[in-house]
C-alpha cells in the first residue's frame, strides 16, 4: 500500500481513527464523538479525506487540532499518581478492605462495607450528572487521614457530599446532631461543614456542604440545618437543575485544580 491507511484506536474510552502514512507517521485523526477530523498536515488534506471517506458520517469539521485550554494543559501535565479523577466511589474503603477484609464469621456486618455501599450509591448517582456539565471526584484525600467522600463541580457551583448509610432507618437531623433510628446522636453536620470549608480553602472558591442519606425509611428535619443541604440518594439529581453560578470554562478550571492531589496537601 502506497497511500495513507486508517488505524482504529481507543483513547480514554473514545474511538479515534488515525490516518497514517506508509512510513508510520500520523497525519490526522478522526474523532467520531466530536465529528471532527484533526489534520496534522494540511498538505495531506485530500488524501486524509479520501482515506476516511468510508468512515465519515453526517456533518464533519475538518481542520487543525483545537488549541488546548489552560485546564486541559494542566490535566495533560498531571502525573498519573497525582490524578484523583480515576478514583472510584469509595476508593479509600475499597483499598482498606482489600488490605484487610476482616473476619468472615462476624455476627454483624463490617461497618466499612455499609459505608462503602453508601459511597458507591451516592457516587454512581453523581457520576450520572456528567452529561449535564458536572464533574464528580471521589475519595478526595485530606491531611490527617480525613477525606471528602465526593466533590461535585458544575454549573450550580461546588458541593462537598458526605454519604451516610441509613438503610431502613429513620433519620433525624437536628443541627448539628444526626440520629439514626435508636442510636446515639452524633454531631455529624460539623464534619460535613468542616469538609466543605477545607475544600473552599484549597480551591479558593465557595464549596457548599451536602449530607446524602442512603436508604433512609424516613427523614425528619425539625428545622432547616445551617448551610447544609440534606438529600436522599433519589434527590441527588436535583443538583443538576442548579445553575447560574459557574461558566463552563470555570467548571473545567476548578475540576483541573481539584483533581490534582497536591491541591489538598495543606488544608
Amino acid at each position: 500500500m502506497t497511500g495513507p491507511r486508517v488505524i482504529p484506536t481507543w483513547r480514554h474510552g473514545r474511538e479515534r481513527l488515525y490516518v497514517r502514512l506508509p512510513d508510520g507517521r500520523n497525519i490526522a485523526w478522526y474523532d467520531r464523538e466530536a465529528s471532527r477530523v484533526n489534520l496534522l498536515r494540511e498538505d495531506h488534506r485530500d488524501e486524509v479525506l479520501h482515506a476516511l471517506g468510508p468512515f465519515l458520517t453526517g456533518q464533519v469539521t475538518v481542520g487543525p487540532p483545537p488549541v488546548p485550554t489552560p485546564a486541559e494543559l494542566a490535566r495533560l501535565s498531571l502525573h498519573p499518581d497525582d490524578d484523583l479523577a480515576p478514583n472510584r466511589p469509595g476508593e479509600a474503603l475499597l483499598v482498606d478492605l482489600d488490605r484487610d477484609p476482616g473476619p468472615a464469621h462476624l455476627l454483624r456486618p463490617d461497618p466499612r462495607r455499609r459505608a462503602l455501599e453508601a459511597e458507591q450509591t451516592v457516587g454512581e448517582a453523581l457520576d450520572r450528572l456528567d452529561g449535564a456539565g458536572w464533574h464528580a471526584l471521589h475519595s478526595v484525600p485530606l491531611p490527617g487521614g480525613d477525606r471528602i467522600h465526593h466533590l461535585v463541580i458544575g454549573p450550580g457551583g461546588l458541593f462537598a457530599v458526605h454519604a451516610l448509610y441509613a438503610r431502613r432507618q429513620r433519620v433525624t437531623v437536628a443541627d448539628p446532631l444526626v440520629t439514626l433510628g435508636r442510636r446515639d446522636s452524633r454531631p455529624l453536620l460539623r464534619r460535613v461543614r468542616a469538609d466543605a470549608d477545607r475544600a473552599s480553602y484549597a480551591l479558593t472558591a465557595e464549596v457548599r456542604p451536602v449530607l446524602a442519606l442512603v436508604g433512609a425509611s424516613e427523614v425528619a428535619l425539625p428545622a432547616p440545618p445551617r448551610e447544609v443541604r440534606v438529600l436522599t440518594e433519589q434527590a441527588l439529581p436535583e443538583l443538576a437543575r442548579l445553575g447560574g453560578v459557574l461558566k463552563p470554562a470555570d467548571v473545567e478550571a476548578l475540576h483541573a485544580t481539584a483533581r490534582d492531589r497536591n491541591t489538598w496537601t495543606r488544608v
